[in-house]
């Protein structure tokens, strides 16, 4: 069905706010889209007027002509993640930088909880994260050992160095962490069933994908 007069977008963006839960009273994660670079003022600003938000980031090097730096940089760059009643985030939409929430129309879409668990854990552990190609298919494993013990997402090698991707579907948007072989299993029943624990992941074994960033797609 098209949707070409105004009554029939806002019937369709009503729908919408429903199925979304713009209605609800609870507390949901959402995408907030900000100014590039404004990342951390936003989120301190909104840290100040009691929002609870998560700014994933990490680290990387630069290299000028006479020094490197290390540089703490966003996950997601453009992109702060918020906590709250949907119903009321006029006072996020007012501070400097913010542009939007991401959602359909005017109405906010929540995002996962689980995926901003998943991306939490991965921030948290100390190991090595970066952004990456967005994927959403290939071999999902789980880990069953490590700090990132209990968390699932999608298995790619790079130089023979393994990583677990977890994303935002929202946001069509991933992040890599570098993992030990012997930490990875097959996700799901059936691939638990066939394979122990301390079997190795090779590519003779499981299919692993090719990083999206050495194709230049990254």
């Amino acid at each position: 069905m098209s949707i070409e007069t105004p009554e029939e977008w806002a019937l369709a963006e009503k729908n919408v706010t429903a199925l979304i839960g713009e209605e609800s009273d609870s507390p949901q994660w959402f995408a907030l889209r900000v100014r590039s670079g404004s990342e951390k003022m936003v989120a301190a600003i909104a840290e100040n007027k009691g929002v609870e938000n998560f700014l994933p980031v990490y680290q990387c090097s630069r290299r000028w002509s006479d020094r490197v730096k290390s540089l703490e940089l966003p996950l997601f760059p453009g992109y702060l993640f918020c906590r709250l009643n949907p119903k009321y985030r006029l006072p996020v939409l007012t501070i400097p930088g913010v542009q939007h929430f991401v959602g359909i129309g005017r109405a906010p879409v929540a995002i996962d909880e689980a995926e901003i668990a998943a991306i939490q854990t991965a921030v948290r552990s100390g190991l090595h994260t970066e952004p990456w190609p967005y994927l959403s298919t290939g071999q999902r494993v789980r880990l069953d050992r490590g700090p990132l013990e209990g968390l699932e997402g999608l298995l790619v090698e790079v130089r023979k160095q393994q990583r677990i991707v977890v994303s935002v579907q929202l946001l069509m948007r991933s992040v890599a962490v570098e993992i030990e072989r012997g930490w990875v299993t097959p996700a799901g029943a059936n691939g638990g069933a066939n394979r122990g624990k301390n079997a190795p992941a090779t590519s003779g074994g499981w299919r692993l994908l090719a990083p999206l960033g050495e194709a230049g797609l990254g």
